[in-house]
């Protein structure tokens, strides 16, 4: 493991939801498992007027998010992690005069001995990514002659290709890309990671994933809830936006990509990036209007309650055409993935918050149990990121008795079965990752780029394209009925429960 060196870490929009509800509770998870530094403070940094101690208060002493981590700890505990944060009021505007700032990050790099080695977190608009950076630059706080220096920044970055390019020139005027750290909490979830442990370290799923054993991927990220108080927002982005370029393309990545030379961040980003490329681009109109549906959820009850559709939530244009289900169909082209479709759908208002992957093998190609009741029921390695994290595999299996009837069963891994072990929630690896210097889990500049690529068209089409449909679903149900028909063959969606072990059998192993 990388050393985590003493370091500052600067948070901007300190005042904001994001810091109190995942930053700080980040922090205290990996101040109690003693993964921070021996010399650590936190810069709050925000237009609010505050003090260290209301700032304290706020975030540490008396905030909701860390009531349940609280319990049981001792009052010198809280205190002693309550001390390594201080704040720093901007002002109204995040461009004045960053003099006063770069003194008190200096003031307290010299008592707490930081060694200039500083993280900026920016928990802003995008908007306010290169104003911040600039007047950082201004202030030489991106300088690494004493120690370094690393900038984070949050999704959503970009709102097209043009605007992320933008971003990415702006930041990279006044850090060089090894400074620059664009997060997606995603990748720092546990079984986002082992997509590649479980590709590269097991010689029975490696030599299997490719286009001569595996017939098609399916991916799909569901959400129980609707847009709730987030409606102007999500208005101007919509679920291609909101979920697919970002998380589910980072996942998209991780199965396509190929066999990094070894596990540093540099050759795995590397390959990321070829295997983004690597898709193939849908710029007609004909292949879009094929291999695109996006629609809204409807009112509908759920569970005896009744609940609105997406145009009568507030702050959402009652004509709006902004999508909440959106399901992509595409190809890869190269040798490895040809010819084989990848179906992903991202959706709100769904039965149950889901999100997995599931690879379907090919059946065997001389069918010698063709008559037994296993019947179109294909292999599957079903990899479940959330909630119920795991990994269950699907095969066929003879039932006890006489004559050869065969049945579907499977092996499943959670990670509830670790018990004790403890998995850091996503905040905390990146954090983490962030202060160790190691970049695996983060966007790197081209990666995005080569993402919102293949996005572009697709938002363009739907956008601007004659005879565009926007389909509707009740709420509460798997979206569109006509969603099946991007599906080849005889495949449907498959519907997954909360529990990854939906549909056990007649029996497990385990």
């Amino acid at each position: 493991m990388n050393k985590t060196t003493n370091q500052m870490l600067v948070i901007f929009g300190a005042s904001g939801d994001l810091t109190a509800r995942k930053l700080v509770p980040a922090l205290y998870n990996l101040y109690k498992a003693n993964q921070l530094p021996e010399n650590f403070v936190v810069l709050g940094v925000s237009r609010s007027n505050m003090t260290d101690g209301e700032f304290r208060r706020k975030v540490v002493l008396e905030s909701k998010f860390l009531e349940e981590k609280k319990k049981g700890e001792s009052l010198d505990f809280i205190n002693s992690l309550a001390e390594k944060f201080f704040y720093e009021d901007l002002g109204a505007d995040y461009n004045l005069e960053y003099s006063k700032l770069a003194t008190r990050i200096s003031d307290l790099n010299n008592k707490y001995r930081t060694d200039h080695n500083y993280i900026f977190y920016l928990s802003t608009p995008p908007s306010l990514y290169e104003v911040i950076a600039k007047n950082l630059s201004d202030q030489e706080l991106n300088n690494e002659e004493k120690g370094w220096k690393r900038i984070v920044v949050e999704k959503p970055f970009g709102y097209s290709l043009g605007t992320a390019k933008e971003l990415n020139r702006g930041l990279q005027k006044y850090f060089k890309e090894s400074q620059i750290y664009r997060i997606d909490h995603y990748l720092g979830k546990e079984t986002v990671q082992n997509l590649l442990v479980t590709r590269f370290s097991n010689s029975i799923f490696e030599p299997l994933w490719n286009r001569n054993y595996i017939s098609h991927i399916e991916i799909t990220n569901a959400e129980s809830g609707g847009v709730e108080k987030r409606g102007g927002y999500y208005d101007t982005s919509g679920a291609l936006r909101d979920m697919f370029q970002n998380h589910l393309m980072q996942i998209v990545s991780l199965i396509v990509m190929e066999p990094p030379i070894d596990a540093s961040a540099l050759e795995i980003r590397n390959e990321k990036v070829k295997a983004l490329k690597s898709l193939r681009i849908m710029r007609d109109e004909e292949t879009l209007f094929k291999n695109t549906i996006r629609a809204q959820y409807l009112a509908s009850e759920i569970d005896g309650e009744t609940v609105k559709g997406y145009r009568e939530e507030e702050g959402v244009n009652p004509e709006s055409k902004t999508e909440t289900y959106a399901a992509i169909k595409f190809f890869v082209d190269n040798w490895r993935w040809k010819d084989v479709p990848f179906y992903v759908r991202t959706a709100k208002r769904m039965p149950t918050k889901v999100t997995e992957v599931v690879v379907h093998f090919k059946s065997p190609h001389h069918q010698v149990f063709k008559d037994s009741d296993m019947g179109n029921k294909d292999n599957k390695l079903i990899i479940r990121i959330q909630p119920d994290e795991g990994i269950l595999l699907k095969f066929g299996v003879k039932v006890p008795g006489q004559g050869f009837k065969v049945e579907q069963t499977h092996l499943d891994f959670s990670y509830s079965d670790l018990g004790e072990t403890v998995v850091m929630e996503a905040y905390e690896r990146l954090l983490l990752d962030a202060m160790q210097g190691d970049a695996t889990l983060y966007a790197r500049a081209d990666e995005v780029e080569a993402a919102w690529d293949f996005v572009d068209p697709i938002l363009d089409y739907w956008e601007n394209g004659k005879d565009v449909n926007i389909y509707g679903y009740s709420a509460g149900v798997w979206g569109p009925s006509n969603a099946d028909d991007l599906l080849e063959g005889d495949f449907k969606w498959r519907n997954p429960t909360e529990s990854l072990v939906d549909n056990p059998g007649f029996c497990v192993i385990k």
